[in-house]
């Protein structure tokens, strides 16, 4: 028997179910660049180019291996356009037997792929990426029977069935979460940060990337400075680099932002695990003995471990437990379209022309940046789930909507209602402030909490809970903040949505803010 062993761009890992079983003697893989998936949003420049350099890179290694190995280049004469036609054309030449894949993670694919047997006449495989160190059945059982589902307990879940970070059935330490001690600001004498691994470009990525800067020529971003492993060995070296330099501080500063620094003590590896570059529990063993062996304190890995073991695969849990529906939630009823600025980096308020400008340069912002800075604005303004949702899935490296969607529709928009986040996440000037040193260089003062000088997050916050109070006051984690809101007096609330009309009818306009 023949078979069919289609590898998607996010599915680089030798140890792929699609390719399990293998005969090397009759089976074919078949890799593919297709304008359906490069386009479908117009991805940031860079992250086609470390996703086509990848799969070019691991093609090689498949053939290293004797396997053999049909690839489709983005600007081949016939190349069909789509995963499917491409499928279709090779199974029809190599009159296989069975196409078998690893499902993708995304859920437009997956249903698109469960109509592939049908219309090929031939026998279609989907098996289940177990990549991932929960499964979706796995989550699906712990959610089964649960009001309200919180990752912090899943977290514990996980540690428990993993036994990292464990002492018997404890957590080291006496504590399951040391978030606490992971937000303080950069020190106001500084702090020496490594510079992020920077690999150099060998001929397949210079080719890749000549190819991007033609094809895509309109899509967002700079392929300037590309330094991205894309392979593994170049990952492994990211990693390696990340826990020797980085980890130590990585806990106490990892919601920190500073002034044209945008990779401070982050790890920097999301695009690889995403990719299958990385495994989940092999960065997550190795973070644990940097703990064992003394490089790293316990608040630096532990924070970093929740990250994965604990928030990645949980959104990643959530997303195929909620999916269609999910993606159309819009809770608080936001209406309005992403300014232009999101793309053109063209504002005064720093913090976020300082953000948009490094995402653009990098395809790349941290959690904090993506969260309290981008994702505040988006959330305080009101602004549309599926705007959000597509800049978000655009503009990140390692964004696949699994990933993208939970984060910015539950945690960033509260769009989901609280499945996911047990509050929206909105703040005022005084979080941007207190975190960064952006209102320094800004033309708004954080301190001016109205008027045309004023920082609009300050009088954007108190508009948002304003205009929310009907579906948001009943949350038991946001009365402290309602009751606040009901102290003040009539002339100071009129003050801040009348700064708020005037700000938005200037976003509406167009007009610079």
């Amino acid at each position: 028997m023949t078979a069919l062993r289609l590898i998607l761009g996010d599915q680089l890992s030798g140890k792929m179910t699609s390719l399990s079983d293998l005969d090397k003697d009759n089976d074919v893989v078949l890799m593919a660049e297709v304008r359906e998936e490069a386009t479908y949003v117009k991805h940031h420049k860079k992250k086609i180019a470390f996703i086509f350099s990848a799969m070019r890179h691991f093609a090689e290694r498949l053939r290293q291996k004797g396997i053999e190995v049909v690839y489709i280049k983005y600007d081949d004469d016939d190349n069909q356009g789509s995963l499917f036609e491409e499928v279709k054309r090779l199974a029809s030449q190599r009159k296989v037997d069975r196409v078998i894949v690893t499902k993708p993670g995304e859920y437009r694919l997956l249903a698109d792929m469960q109509k592939w047997q049908e219309n090929l006449n031939v026998e279609v495989v989907l098996r289940e990426d177990e990549r991932f160190i929960a499964s979706t059945k796995d989550f699906a059982e712990w959610a089964k029977g649960k009001k309200q589902l919180r990752m912090e307990f899943f977290y514990r879940e996980m540690r428990k069935r993993t036994g990292i970070l464990m002492e018997g059935s404890q957590p080291v330490g006496g504590k399951w979460n040391y978030d606490s001690e992971n937000r303080k600001p950069l020190p106001k004498g500084g702090v020496d940060v490594p510079a992020p691994t920077r690999l150099e470009c060998d001929d397949i990525t210079k080719q890749v990337i000549e190819l991007v800067d033609t094809c895509f020529s309109d899509h967002f971003g700079s392929l300037e400075q590309f330094h991205y492993a894309v392979d593994r060995d170049g990952a492994l070296e990211v990693l390696k680099a990340f826990l020797e330099q980085r980890l130590a501080n990585f806990g106490t500063y990892q919601d920190a932002m500073k002034q044209d620094e945008a990779w401070l003590f982050h790890s920097h590896i999301g695009l690889y695990l995403n990719t299958g570059l990385l495994l989940p529990d092999e960065v997550v063993k190795a973070a644990e003995q940097c703990y064992e062996s003394g490089k790293a304190p316990l608040n630096a890995v532990e924070g970093f471990i929740r990250q994965i073991l604990g928030w990645r695969e949980y959104v990643r849990g959530l997303y195929w437990l909620k999916m269609p529906e999910y993606k159309r939630l819009n809770h608080l009823q936001a209406t309005r379209r992403l300014p232009e600025f999101f793309w053109s980096a063209d504002t005064d308020m720093n913090c976020l022309k300082q953000c948009i400008s490094e995402t653009r340069a990098n395809a790349y912002a941290h959690h904090i940046q993506r969260l309290m800075v981008l994702g505040n604005f988006s959330l305080i303004a009101g602004l549309l789930p599926d705007d959000v949702n597509e800049w978000y899935l655009i503009v990140y490296a390692d964004a696949y909507e699994w990933v993208e969607l939970p984060n910015v529709s539950g945690m960033v928009l509260y769009a989901d209602g609280g499945m996911l986040a047990s509050k929206p996440y909105a703040a005022s000037g005084a979080y941007i402030n207190k975190m960064s040193d952006y209102c320094k260089s800004c033309q708004y003062s954080v301190t001016t909490k109205t008027g045309d000088k004023a920082c609009p997050f300050n009088y954007l916050y108190w508009d948002f809970l304003i205009r929310n109070r009907d579906t948001l006051s009943n949350n038991h984690r946001m009365g402290m903040i309602y009751n606040t809101l009901d102290k003040m007096t009539n002339d100071k609330v009129e003050a801040i949505t009348s700064s708020a009309r005037s700000f938005f009818d200037k976003l509406d306009s167009n007009e610079k803010v």
